[in-house]
């Protein structure tokens, strides 16, 4: 699933393409998304110019004075920008066209994703309205706002940095290279969690995300970035998919576990 690194890495890909380029028509090739597309969305936004491309969690934010079209790539899919006239693949169930020949597509071969249109006020969508704070945003999240958030958990304190109450944005990938990263071990009840321990996981939490930014994402199955390029973040982890393997700091081996239903890896030597 794209995560926050993929997804911030989208949104730089095409908000030079987008911003400020008028929607000429709108195509929706099947409204059968997560949830069905809007069939407002092709009157509403057609001849409005994109004015703003935005990030909220997971979620991408294109703003138009008409409204905003919130967009989640789900399970599998993707944004390309390319001509109008390029022939459409069958996975693609949306269209933007551009003034100037251009194209946005939505590809989403699972139809987990999601197109929401609104003219409302996006961040108090009820799919964004309830978002902890952002990872990258130091005023927003510190280690006071973690050790507050996470006193009588008895979860994991892998679940709660998962949990996009709390933070937005740290998908499995990034839990366990974080937690590795700051030591700290996966079923570590997060209620127990020091105020020391906190500020090196928030620490932890935005080096890991910034690199991966930095590398464009992380490429385990089909992600790519918005020119169909593929992240490369995937060589730099240090423990997630890495069972069995010595750990890159101690050399001891990675341990696979499960958390939630979810693959954990960490090294129980560095991570305590």
């Amino acid at each position: 699933m794209p995560e926050l690194p993929e997804v911030e890495t989208t949104r730089r890909g095409i908000e030079p393409l987008l911003r400020g380029r008028q929607v000429e028509a709108v195509r929706v090739h099947d409204r059968r998304l997560r949830w069905p597309v809007s069939p407002r969305l092709a009157r509403e936004l057609a001849g409005h110019s994109i004015v703003a491309v935005e990030r909220r969690g997971k979620y991408l934010l294109l703003r138009s004075p008409g409204g905003t079209l919130i967009l989640h790539l789900g399970m599998s899919g993707s944004l390309r920008v390319c001509d109008a006239g390029a022939p459409r693949g069958p996975h693609d169930h949306l269209e933007l066209l551009l003034a100037g020949g251009r194209a946005l597509r939505l590809r989403d071969p699972r139809r987990f994703g999601a197109a929401i249109w609104t003219t409302a006020d996006p961040l108090r969508h009820p799919r964004l309205r309830d978002l902890g704070p952002e990872p990258l945003d130091p005023a927003a999240f510190d280690p006071a706002w973690l050790y507050r958030r996470t006193r009588g958990r008895r979860t994991p304190v892998k679940t709660a940095i998962m949990d996009a109450r709390i933070v937005v944005g740290v998908g499995n990938i990034y839990a366990s290279e974080s937690l590795h990263l700051a030591g700290i071990r996966p079923s570590t009840p997060a209620g127990r969690l020091s105020r020391p321990r906190c500020a090196r996981l928030v620490d932890a939490i935005r080096e890991v995300l910034e690199a991966a930014i930095a590398a464009g994402g992380t490429t385990l199955r089909d992600f790519s970035d918005a020119a169909g390029r593929p992240g490369y973040f995937a060589r730099s982890l240090r423990v997630y998919g890495r069972g069995g393997e010595p750990c890159p700091a101690c050399g001891g081996p990675v341990r696979r576990t499960l958390i939630a239903q979810r693959a954990t890896y960490h090294c129980p030597g560095c991570q305590r």
